[in-house]
């Protein structure tokens, strides 16, 4: 799954235009580099000051609401 998709389908961030555009910016890092995700990589995210590293701990294509934070834990 392409790392925008997943940053929105888990909810880290709520739109894929900002996902998008966060990984185009280089602001997130999937495991020190840009790539596909797969389960177990650790993403590191750049909100202004602030960096918030989550690890995957599922993949899906699609997922209710309030199951997509048990898709990801914070590091």
């Amino acid at each position: 799954m392409r790392l925008d998709k997943y940053l929105k389908v888990s909810r880290i961030i709520k739109r894929r235009t900002v996902a998008n555009e966060a990984c185009d910016s280089g602001r997130v890092m999937l495991n020190d580099k840009v790539a596909d995700v797969k389960v177990g990589d650790v993403i590191e995210i750049a909100f202004g000051n602030k960096t918030v590293k989550v690890r995957i701990t599922s993949v899906q294509e699609t997922i209710r609401k309030e199951d997509a934070k048990e898709m990801f834990e914070y590091l």
